[in-house]
């Protein structure tokens, strides 16, 4: 809601600092939805499976980068830029009424492992059609005990939101250097998308309308990611499991204390990180050079491909780590990611001037190869830290629970 609201507002504005105050609030209404993403993710898939379905879930906030500019360089082409506001209204509600009227609930701390009915406020008309189909045949909660059922659902209350309580989570020796990591291959992406409108219209001379075309190999990339990645994240935790003898059971919660979780999910993301800086590298020295289009939009695609397939494999082991707090970990990478986003996109130009769009795209690469690193250092240390920490929170629920008595 606070998303159409700021859409309707920008569409009706042509004041610079109104604009800018209310993008704010676009982005305020519209990245929650990520980590929303993931947090149902983790309510209803496990361990196991969860490699599969946050690599498609991740499709459309991965694949918006490159169809956005498509359909913003059509309207600005033959619209204007006010449309392109009226256009998101229009989406958002298309998505928004059907999600309302039929997306249950699944936040775990509501409705449990989904048999305890939520509160009128978090019902969608699923929920209530389940509710009459139970009550009718007495497998839920009869008519006389309805309101006490209802009664029985927890809702956490409202409270404001501590932005500290997400950048607490850098400092966590578990998911804190992931976080740092992801941010800088995201950064890497951020830069190569940032310079693409500058670059090609002095290069190829193209006008917004072609300029946005050249983002459909970014997102092919993305979307063909998504269909390889998930089966390998999955097949590679099963093996795993079958070499330190843990039964994979559908549907069931596993105790992953001493599984080697960070090098199931990291030993993927390897080849295509290193994948991406190469083609990062080619697609800057390209444009450098000023070869045929055929060239750079190739290699958009495995830039595309390889930062897409990278992402989804660090979000899925973030999850892994915190799957009670699926949605506070999403926002800590998101807002680490796009602060280092912001500030490559900042740099890219100046740098281009500088030194040449080749060594521009050279350097941010080995960044990403210098730091790699990290990750082996992650693999070696990652199991025992998640022991640490569930040591510390048993002992910190013990003494809750001594002084409680």
């Amino acid at each position: 809601m606070l998303y159409i609201a700021a859409n309707i507002g920008l569409a009706l504005q042509n004041s610079y600092a109104g604009l800018l105050v209310l993008r704010c609030l676009q982005s305020a209404g519209s990245s929650g939805t990520v980590s929303l993403i993931y947090a149902v993710v983790a309510d209803v898939v496990t361990t196991p499976d969860r490699g599969s379905y946050i690599v498609y879930a991740a499709i459309a906030p991965q694949i918006g980068p490159s169809v956005g500019p498509v359909i913003g360089g059509l309207l600005a082409e033959y619209a204007n830029w006010h449309f392109i506001f009226w256009f998101l209204v229009i989406v958002a509600c298309l998505v928004f009424i059907p999600l309302g009227l039929f997306f249950p609930e699944t936040c775990r701390r509501i409705v449990g492992n989904g048999s305890i009915p939520p509160r009128k406020l978090n019902r969608c008309l699923t929920n209530r059609l389940r509710e009459k189909r139970a009550t009718a045949t007495n497998a839920k909660c009869p008519p006389p005990e309805a309101d006490k059922c209802e009664s029985s659902a927890k809702t956490p209350g409202l409270r404001f939101p501590n932005p500290f309580s997400v950048l607490r989570l850098l400092s966590q020796k578990e998911c804190g250097p992931i976080l740092i990591y992801a941010a800088l291959v995201s950064s890497g992406m951020f830069s190569t998308v940032a310079l693409i409108p500058s670059q090609f219209q002095r290069i190829y001379g193209f006008n917004e309308l072609q300029i946005s075309l050249c983002y459909i190999p970014l997102g092919l990339g993305t979307i063909a990611a998504a269909f390889v990645r998930g089966r390998i994240l999955d097949s590679r935790f099963r093996y795993y499991a079958k070499q330190v003898g843990l039964e994979v059971v559908q549907n069931r919660r596993m105790d992953l204390t001493n599984f080697p979780l960070e090098q199931a999910r990291i030993e993927v993301a390897l080849p295509t990180l290193f994948l991406g800086a190469a083609c990062t590298i080619g697609f800057g020295w390209t444009l450098q050079c000023g070869t045929n289009l055929a060239g750079p939009l190739i290699l958009l695609f495995f830039i595309g491909f390889s930062a897409s397939a990278t992402t989804n494999t660090i979000q899925v082991l973030l999850v892994d780590i915190y799957p009670g707090r699926p949605g506070a970990i999403t926002a800590a990478n998101n807002l680490l990611r796009c602060w280092l986003g912001a500030g490559a996109s900042a740099l890219v130009i100046p740098m281009i001037e500088a030194m040449g769009i080749g060594w521009t795209s050279t350097v941010f690469s080995l960044l990403v190869v210098a730091f790699s690193p990290l990750l082996w250092f992650i693999m070696k240390h990652g199991p025992r830290w998640r022991r640490q920490a569930a040591e510390n929170l048993k002992h910190k629920l013990g003494d809750a629970g001594e002084v409680k008595a």
